[in-house]
Order: structure tokens, then C-alpha cells, then sequence
């Protein structure tokens, strides 16, 4: 047995009246009469005698008192049975950044989805609740199987922030959740782009409206030095305005006494954004904003120092004169690079052939001499923008490792797994040194090292990106960000999911923290809302209680209300 209003109850109260009222009874004035034999039932107590008497009227009252329980069964809701079992409503909240939205009404779509998810509740009487957000990585805002009001409150204080996403897999988890032949709703903003691939038993309610958007499609920053670059993409979805104001503040940094704030007028192409570079002096914070429009959290961005960490770049001892000075005139001039000495701790160690140098510089064996051909492997990020046409390249015997440049059957880059790699020239015969390719070349190198530096190869990423982070062996690693806490798994350059949300992220090694990285609430797809719409998608196989509808109070403490006033009625008249 289950109540599902248990206030009813208090019409309990009423049996203390109803037996009061049987074992009190009125005093009566003495009357004189003649005789009593006129009186179908004489009874001379009821002239004069006590208050509180013994009432001889038991079937009466307990009639009655099963009357008053049957009407507060009734209004307490009672089940028993069947009836008693659960009504388990799980309800799918988008959580993308377009769920933010506002409408021409000024109410955004995830208001509207609140006041929608209230009325889905109260329609189908649910006892329990489950919600969820769906997103890039799921997760449950209130339950499983939480009481309404917790759950209600729950979505109160969600706030959709996430990147686009496919929402199938969240809806296939909540039908795993909800059980057969029970109710999903899903609300978002846009229509199934088809609806075949919907789950059977998923309502798909649409709440959006398409509005024309200027947002923010990228912000990136880079210090160097005391200057700061700052470097905008903004774009235009829709007819909306052409021209708009960007204004931009720099908070003052380190030594710097005042701020600078600047209003920029970008002019916004039919097709594809524009780009805005600015440059401060001794800046700290800055803060980006445009004019207010349909979702005015992609026109924001605040974006935090990102000063480079200079590299450290050692040469080892044994490494050849001409070797020596050609890396020596590429450091000079390279920027966020530092000369060290040769130890372990070096980030980046150049040796001659034959050291255990992270880079090895020579050639021994054979010499051969080569003009061309030169075959590279395309792709590779330590040959971009490498050009070897005009060089004479003087390479000894095959290095080991994976082939990235050959001559014929010389190989004259070759790399190793672990990232060691080979350089297999002789300087004094070739003219490499004297050309682009040889800095650029050192410099990829610098680059891909710099990204297997421990902490965060980027400071600035949007959302739905993936979260790259480089790990040291042997130590222990957490993660710290608007969600909490997690530990990080993996030594290396390890690839974590995307971020949920935006926020500040803390890389922590057995407690200090490491580096930072923002993540930024900017996801183009998400700020195109021309596509958004209402819509009202069925599910297709309907659970238990669309075919049987709701269910509502049982009937039976009716009936059994009416039989006791009836017998009550007829005992009371045979009396």
C-alpha cells in the first residue's frame, strides 16, 4: 500500500468529533405526561442521568467510522497492488551552448525546457524522476529515480554550456535507464535530423527558434615578452548587422600601472569570418565582448596570460665544430629557446652519431654526395615547410630508425621510435646549414619538443576539443577544472576527452600544480542557430502509460463510502 497524497489523512480527524457526538447527548428538560404508553420506545434515562452515557447504537457508528476512513483513503490517494507501483519519467536536457538562446520573447530555450520538464511531471503524476544531460561525456543531474521535486530543482540549477554533440548514444542510455515500456523526453532546440535513428520510446520535444547570431569563433593569445597578442575570429550567421563593435579591455599586468581598452569596427563577410589582431603592452587579463544578441555567451571570452615557457636546448659534448656553430647561430636568433648545458634534465639534447642524444648530428661510414632527388615524407610535422630544392647533401651510412627523408637509397632523416631522431649529414661537404631548410628544420624540431614538455602544448582551446596534456613516467597527476577533480592516466602525451564545459583547467602533479589551460565557450556549430526550431516528434512505440493513460485515484474507497452510508441508512431507519 502507497499513498500518493498522504495530506489526505488528515481526514482522519473527524473520527474524534463522530464518537464524541455518540457518547455525548443532550440534556433534556423533564416532561410531564400522562402515561407512556403513547411512546413507540419509553426511555426514562434519557429524562435525567448522566452526561456521558454507554450508547447502544455500535453498528450505527462503525458504519459511519468506515465512512470517514473510506473518504480519507480517497483523498490521500491510496494504492494498493498494481496501482502502487512506481510511474518512472526520465527526462534528456540538451546541454549544449544553444540551449542558452534566447528567443524573441526574451526567455531562453532552457527556461522554456524547465517550465517544460515541470509540466511533463505533473502530467503523467511521476513519483520518481531521472534526468540527464546530454553532451560529449553524458551525465546524470538528478537520480536515477529521484523525487520529482529534487529533480525539478536539479535542472533549476543546470546550465548548458556544452559543445555539439550527437545526442543518440544519451537517449539510448536513458531508455536503458527508464526500462521497457517506460517514458523518455528529450528536450532540446532543434528537430531529429532523422528520425529513424531516434530510440523507439523517446519523445522528442523541440523548443528552439531559428534567430539570426554574431559570435566569436576563436580567440587565441600569445606573450612574448611584455607584449601580448591577441588574435579574434568573429563570424556572422544569418541577416544580421554587417559592421559590429568589438570592444576589448586589457586588464593591467605586472608592473604596468593602468589598463587599455580599445573598440574595434569589424566588418563581417556573407561567408566565412573576420579576423581582428590587437597587441597590448604589460597586459594581464583581457577581456573581449560584442554587442549583446541572441546568445550573448558566445561574444564573451576572457582570456589569461599564456606566457611561452622557454625551451631548453643543450649540446652534448664530441659534437663537430661545423655541427656545433650551425646549431649554435640557430639558437642565437630563436625565440623562447635557452642554451643549457648537457644533463639529464634537458628538454632537448643535440649530440654527434652514436650518443644517446634526443637529436644526433653526423655521418660515419661512407660519405656519398647527393644533389637530388630528395623523397620526404609528407605529413610529418618535422618537414613542414622543409624545402631541399638547391641542396647538396653529404650523408654516410643509413642511421637506424624510420625513414622521413632518402636519396635514393641513402636515408637522411630518419626517426626513432620514442621520438629520437637522426640527422644524417656532414656538414663540412654540404651547403644545407646555408640555406632555409636547415633553420626551419632546427625549428620544427624546437616545436616538437616544446610539445612534449610537460603540461598543456595549448593554453587556449574551445569547446568540444579534445584535452592534450604531456605526463612525466613515475609521477601522479590530477586534473582540476569546474567539474571537480579526476586523476590523469598515461605518461606521455596523453589526449584526454573533451571538457564538458568551459572553464579553467589545473594540471597538478602529486599536488602542485604544473600549467593551466582555458577553455573557452566558443563552438561555431553551436552559434549557428538559423537551423533551430520547434518541433513535437512522437515516440513510436508508446510505453505503458500512453496506452493505458495515467492512472488516477482509485475508485473502490467510493464505492466503499457509499455502501457504508447506505447500510448506515438502513440500520439508523430499522432502528
Amino acid at each position: 500500500m502507497s499513498f500518493g497524497f498522504p495530506w489526505g489523512l488528515l481526514a482522519l480527524g473527524a473520527l474524534a468529533p463522530l464518537v464524541a457526538a455518540y457518547f455525548l447527548r443532550r440534556r433534556q428538560k423533564p416532561v410531564v405526561v400522562s402515561a407512556l404508553f403513547l411512546w413507540r420506545t419509553p426511555r426514562p434515562r434519557a429524562e435525567a442521568g448522566p452526561r456521558f452515557e454507554r450508547f447502544t447504537r455500535e453498528a450505527s457508528l462503525l458504519l459511519e467510522v468506515l465512512a470517514v476512513v473510506a473518504v480519507a483513503l480517497f483523498l490521500a490517494d491510496v494504492r494498493l497492488g498494481e496501482t502502487a507501483r512506481t510511474r518512472h519519467l526520465v527526462l534528456v536536457v540538451d546541454g549544449s551552448l544553444s540551449m542558452s538562446a534566447r528567443g524573441r520573447d526574451g526567455v531562453t530555450v532552457l527556461e522554456k525546457a524547465r517550465q517544460e520538464a515541470a509540466k511533463r511531471v505533473e502530467e503523467v503524476d511521476a513519483t520518481q524522476v531521472t534526468v540527464l544531460a546530454s553532451g560529449i561525456a553524458p551525465r546524470v543531474l538528478a537520480g536515477p529515480e529521484a523525487e520529482p521535486s529534487r529533480a525539478l530543482a536539479a535542472l533549476e540549477s543546470f546550465h548548458a554550456q556544452g559543445a555539439d554533440h550527437d545526442p543518440v548514444p544519451t537517449l539510448i542510455w536513458a531508455q536503458e535507464l527508464a526500462g521497457a515500456g517506460r517514458r523518455v523526453v528529450f528536450l532540446t532546440d532543434v528537430a531529429p535530423e532523422n528520425a529513424a535513428l531516434v530510440p523507439d520510446s523517446v519523445r522528442w520535444m523541440a523548443l528552439g527558434s531559428g534567430r539570426d547570431n554574431v559570435a566569436l569563433v576563436s580567440a587565441q593569445r600569445r606573450d612574448e615578452g611584455a607584449t601580448a597578442t591577441v588574435t579574434l575570429r568573429v563570424a556572422r550567421f544569418g541577416a544580421g548587422p554587417r559592421e559590429v563593435e568589438a570592444r576589448v579591455r586589457a586588464q593591467p599586468g605586472p608592473g604596468a600601472k593602468q589598463g587599455t581598452e580599445r573598440v574595434e569596427r569589424v566588418q563581417l563577410p556573407d561567408e566565412g569570418t573576420a579576423t581582428v589582431r590587437l597587441t597590448f603592452q604589460g597586459a594581464g587579463e583581457v577581456e573581449v565582448s560584442l554587442p549583446d544578441d541572441a546568445l550573448p555567451e558566445d561574444g564573451r571570452v576572457r582570456l589569461s596570460p599564456a606566457p611561452l615557457r622557454p625551451i631548453a636546448v643543450g649540446l652534448a659534448e664530441g659534437l663537430a665544430a661545423p655541427e656545433r656553430q650551425a646549431v649554435e647561430r640557430f639558437l642565437a636568433v630563436a625565440p623562447e629557446v635557452e642554451k643549457g648545458t648537457p644533463t639529464t634534465g634537458e628538454t632537448l639534447l643535440i649530440g654527434p652519431r652514436g650518443t644517446d642524444a634526443r637529436v644526433t648530428v653526423g655521418a660515419a661510414g661512407t660519405l656519398r654526395t647527393f644533389l637530388g632527388p630528395f623523397f620526404a615524407e609528407k605529413g610529418h610535422p618535422l618537414l613542414d615547410d622543409v624545402q631541399l630544392a638547391g641542396v647538396r647533401w653529404t650523408a654516410g651510412d643509413n642511421p637506424p630508425g624510420r625513414p622521413l627523408v632518402t636519396a635514393g637509397e641513402a636515408v637522411l632523416v630518419s626517426e626513432e621510435e620514442g621520438g629520437r631522431v637522426h640527422l644524417n649529414v656532414d656538414l663540412t661537404r654540404s651547403n644545407v646549414q646555408r640555406v632555409t631548410a636547415w633553420p626551419v628544420l632546427l625549428g620544427n624540431l624546437v616545436r616538437e619538443a616544446r610539445r612534449t614538455r610537460e603540461g598543456f602544448p595549448r593554453r587556449q582551446l574551445t569547446l568540444g576539443e579534445p584535452l592534450p596534456v604531456v605526463t612525466v613516467p613515475g609521477a601522479r597527476y590530477t586534473l582540476v577544472g569546474p567539474e571537480g577533480r579526476r586523476p590523469v592516466f598515461g605518461a606521455g602525451a596523453v589526449d584526454l576527452p573533451p571538457p564538458s564545459g568551459p572553464g579553467r583547467y589545473v594540471l597538478e602533479r602529486d599536488g602542485d600544480e604544473v600549467d593551466t589551460a582555458e577553455v573557452l565557450a566558443l563552438d561555431a556549430r553551436e552559434s549557428d542557430l538559423r537551423g533551430r526550431g520547434a518541433a513535437d516528434v512522437a515516440a513510436r512505440e508508446a510505453g505503458d502509460d500512453e496506452e493505458h493513460g495515467a492512472p488516477g485515484r482509485a475508485r473502490w474507497p467510493l464505492v466503499l463510502l457509499l455502501a457504508a452510508l447506505v447500510a448506515d441508512f438502513y440500520v439508523t431507519r430499522r432502528v
